[in-house]
């Protein structure tokens, strides 16, 4: 028996409508110019619920299981990668909110980041805090009714168009993973964020354009205690780590739908591209390749299937969202890779869509915890159930 149901099959229609009509014709001309994500976009995915599928709908949401935001995922990030990831802030930082936050939190802020109104960025690693994510250095201190909060952080992205930063700081010196708190800072979008206390400088980087990149820096900012998320200090780290197992299986999705497309991309050319009298398709070499990404894209999609499943049932998915995530993204990396090389010289021009393919997979063994973190944490599990 499949995963999908008929309302994910229909779900996955819809979406792949969407993302041919709105997002295939303008994502290319876009990435070349490093353009930002058009805002009409984002309202049109708002309209149609994307950045609220996981969201109760007394909250505002459509209130959809993972196996959902996966196809939807997966759809978006074909068209492209950075708008199969814009959806990932709202609806992952909607997910720890709605398990981890208070009443009256959810009810201020759920609402408008279910239908796009209020658009979310995460701010976690620093400097000194990647893979290491207790290792956090930003502190907040409780001063007066408020936090004041002091330091910086990196790799922010979709930062300038938040109104919302999910913040990761440490409340307490005295624990390392329990001294981490989880403090949700408004702010109003713009690349000015809230000088002298809020700055940003944008991050440039290889691929992945569409939504840019930044390095905050916090210098004395006041925070209300209304926004600790949960109302209780030392509690972030474990929100932090309850919400990587939704987010590991929904990039897993983001790496299926771009290897996806480059497997599209790769095959059209290869039945249009002639020599030596004939289709390359024709020759074993190009055939092979071929049969091995159809290959590879059915296995990721299947394990993150099996990893969205045992989420939605209520049980520990860290493992399979983790094996999800390190296979996907290692497979979308490779697959990009060979699109680009069945397309030869032209596929390393700007003029093809293979192009921007290879030059976003390279964030993905990366991103949302590194190959290397994905593999010890699947080790370390397996090791323990001998």
């Amino acid at each position: 028996m499949g995963f999908l149901k008929p309302e994910h099959e229909d779900l996955k229609r819809l979406t792949r409508h969407f993302t041919n009509k709105e997002v295939v014709p303008i994502a290319d001309a876009l990435d070349r110019e490093e353009a930002e994500i058009p805002t009409p976009l984002l309202e049109k995915m708002a309209e149609m619920g994307f950045f609220g599928l996981l969201v109760p709908k007394d909250y505002g949401g459509l209130g959809l299981d993972t196996l959902s935001l996966c196809v939807v995922t997966e759809e978006l990030a074909r068209g492209w990668l950075s708008v199969g990831s814009v959806i990932a802030r709202n609806v992952l930082c909607g997910h720890i909110l709605y398990k981890a936050g208070t009443e009256d939190q959810r009810r201020r802020f759920l609402p408008g980041m279910a239908t796009g109104m209020r658009q979310t960025a995460s701010a976690g690693t620093e400097p000194e805090a990647g893979s290491d994510a207790s290792n956090i250095k930003t502190t907040a201190r409780r001063r007066d009714g408020h936090y004041v909060v002091n330091g910086s952080k990196m790799f922010c992205t979709f930062a300038n168009q938040a109104h919302v930063l999910f913040t990761y700081v440490r409340t307490s010196a005295e624990k390392k993973a329990g001294g981490i708190s989880l403090f949700l800072i408004e702010k109003e979008p713009g690349e000015q964020f809230a000088p002298p206390h809020l700055t940003g400088t944008r991050i440039r980087t290889v691929g992945y354009h569409g939504m840019n990149t930044y390095a905050l820096f916090f210098d004395g900012l006041e925070v209300p205690e209304g926004n600790l998320v949960g109302g209780v200090e030392g509690r972030g780290f474990k929100q932090l780590m309850h919400g990587y197992e939704v987010a590991r299986i929904q990039f897993a999705f983001r790496c299926i739908g771009l290897a996806q497309a480059a497997y599209e991309a790769a095959l059209a050319y290869s039945q249009q591209r002639v020599q030596f009298g004939k289709p390359i398709a024709t020759f074993q070499a190009v055939r092979f390749k071929l049969a091995d990404m159809a290959t590879e894209i059915e296995a990721a999609r299947q394990l993150g299937y099996l990893a969205a499943e045992k989420f939605d049932r209520g049980e520990r998915a860290d493992v399979e969202a983790g094996m999800a995530k390190l296979f996907a993204s290692e497979m979308a990396h490779r697959q990009c890779w060979n699109a680009v090389q069945i397309h030869g010289g032209y596929g390393y021009t700007r003029e093809y869509s293979v192009n921007r393919y290879w030059r976003d997979s390279g964030l993905l063994p990366i991103g949302e915890g590194t190959s290397e973190i994905q593999r010890e944490i699947i080790a370390r599990r397996i090791l323990q159930e001998r």
